[in-house]
């Protein structure tokens, strides 16, 4: 039989099936008299999580490095939510039932919440929540979960969903792979599968019910194609394609320091986006040239308050500094639309993607804006820091962000605060009118970094987060590709580069045809780097230019 589900790790698994006990189990709903004992109660499971998460948090760092702990620093903050453990006792209270009807139901809600978000980045954060209360479940009702850290044998192992604390702490000796019912690309399960190297298939309906244990099956990662029981002649064809890919990831490890450059000498920078400091292992290891894209709205999200100037310095700082005097573009916050802050309410609007975000609320919040453009200018003095403004509309916007730059300039230097004067501005044209008012552009700026998630969306008036109308998402819409090679042409008659830092970057389908456009700089995530590289070294600039005139009129 042949399933097919979302590759979200490559790689090739074949082996013997191992699958996860569903612990949908049903929770008892019980009158209580005692509320203050089973307040106590639910308190010691939260003591007793707490302690089993620090260990495996302990433990993610050992094995992956402190970035990936911060996973279970979130579960943490899970943990240690005031909000849900409130809700809990309150509900234990006032409708005087059992700690573990009480967290179901709080637990539910805040799941749903969750699932019921724009982005997809935050949906994927309902599965977080849902480890966590679980895990405090279990210590309420005396379960033990299935513990895959220590395995006998080599196995894949198969769930309605693993738990990003399975993940981390999975015995990846004996794991071959794992497929999963639930998840989706940014799961954090699926981004530790990347990191672990474990070929892993994810949205397969159906599969704990469709095997049995000890079924042989062959996962590839790379397509999310699953053969259950193969034939010889399968198993065959996909032990020499394992054995080709190991080969493979061996032979793209030594471009790591090569430049991206065609046979015919054209040479493509390949950068990195990031959403943090603690991104910077994955950025050197992979060979990036620079990071093309700091997402600052991160430092931003994963706190309750804002950050202050100087925590925004000492991040911005660190990426700088460690990326050796290699180019880093460091993107002005960019909230609203999918991305909300609790430390800033923001107006409930009609149209989010249309209405009140990035640029537009740092020119209409000074106090917001200011810190963040004076830690930038200050962390500008240690290294080759590039400002990128996003959701810019109007060539009016970019001066009004100039004037406050020289208002910062002024007050560092009465501080003695030493900062870069020459610091390079670029914006993003992810809008269309961006993209059409290109040339008026490029007189202002020192560069362009095409956002094609947005700007695909805008183009072609669909919304990318919409199942309905996903198949109208099409990044080879002939419109889009006009505007892409618009903005190229109008930024090199100014001398002005030209990035690109969305999905389409680090795409090997359209790497041929965004090089033959003329893009200068493409950036991707961390894994995407080096077959990005690979793919640019083995073409010629004179054979592909054809692409981007026959795209343009298709």
């Amino acid at each position: 039989m042949l399933l097919k589900g979302i590759g979200v790790s490559n790689g090739i698994g074949i082996g013997k099936v191992l699958i996860l006990q569903d612990e949908n189990f049903t929770i008892p709903n019980k009158k209580i008299e005692d509320t203050t004992s089973e307040i106590e109660r639910f308190k010691n499971a939260i003591t007793t999580s707490k302690k089993e998460i620090q260990c495996i948090h302990k433990k993610t760092i050992e094995k992956m490095g402190p970035e990936h702990g911060q996973i279970f620093e979130a579960h943490l903050l899970i943990l240690e939510d005031p909000q849900i453990a409130q809700s809990v006792t309150d509900k234990i209270n006032n409708d005087k039932i059992n700690a573990e009807f009480a967290l179901k139901e709080v637990s539910e809600q805040f799941i749903s919440m969750f699932k019921a978000m724009d982005n997809e980045y935050m949906r994927e954060r309902a599965a977080d929540i849902e480890d966590v209360t679980s895990r405090i479940m279990n210590h309420l009702m005396g379960i033990k979960s299935q513990d895959i850290s220590s395995l006998d044998e080599k196995m894949i192992i198969i769930g309605n969903d693993i738990a990003p604390s399975q993940t981390a702490t999975m015995d990846k000796d004996n794991v071959l792979g794992f497929i999963t019912e639930m998840g989706g690309p940014t799961s954090h399960t699926a981004i530790m599968a990347r990191i672990l190297g474990i070929p892993a298939i994810v949205g397969v309906k159906n599969i704990c019910s469709t095997l049995k244990n000890d079924d042989i099956i062959i996962l590839d990662g790379s397509d999310g194609t699953i053969i259950i029981n193969p034939s010889e002649d399968e198993l065959s064809a996909y032990k020499l394609k394992q054995e080709e890919f190991e080969k493979e990831q061996e032979e793209l490890k030594t471009l790591i320091n090569e430049p991206a450059t065609t046979i015919d000498g054209h040479n493509v920078h390949v950068v990195a986006n990031i959403g943090g400091p603690n991104d910077l292992d994955a950025v050197i290891s992979n060979g990036a040239e620079g990071v093309g894209l700091f997402r600052t709205e991160f430092l931003y999200m994963d706190s309750a308050q804002l950050p202050t100037e100087d925590e925004q310095f000492e991040a911005y700082k660190k990426v700088v500094e460690g990326m050796n005097g290699k180019e880093v573009i460091i993107r002005t916050l960019d909230i609203g639309g999918d991305k909300e802050l609790d430390a800033l309410k923001l107006p409930k609007e009609m149209n989010p993607f249309l209405g009140y975000r990035a640029i537009r609320i740092c020119l209409n919040d000074i106090d917001l804006f200011k810190p963040q453009v004076r830690a930038l200018l200050r962390a500008s003095y240690y290294g080759k820091l590039k400002i990128l403004l996003p959701m810019i509309s109007d060539v009016n916007q970019v001066k009004a962000v100039k004037s406050i730059m020289e208002d910062c300039k002024a007050e560092l230097d009465k501080e003695n605060i030493p900062y870069n004067d020459n610091i390079e501005i670029g914006v993003m044209i992810e809008i269309p009118a961006a993209a059409i008012i290109s040339d008026l552009l490029a007189k202002e700026v020192d560069f362009f970094s095409i956002g094609t998630n947005d700007l695909i969306q805008y183009t072609i008036a669909v919304d990318r987060m919409n199942e309905n109308i996903s198949d109208l998402y099409d990044p080879s819409h002939v419109a889009v590709i006009r505007l892409i090679k618009m903005v190229v042409e109008n930024a090199h008659k100014e001398n002005v580069k030209v990035g690109m830092c969305g999905e389409m970057a680090g795409d090997l389908n359209f790497i041929p045809l965004l090089v033959a456009l003329g893009l200068d700089e493409l950036s991707m995530s961390p894994s995407s780097i080096l077959p990005a590289k690979k793919l640019i070294r083995s073409l010629k600039l004179d054979e592909i230019k054809e692409l981007a005139t026959n795209a343009a009129k298709l």
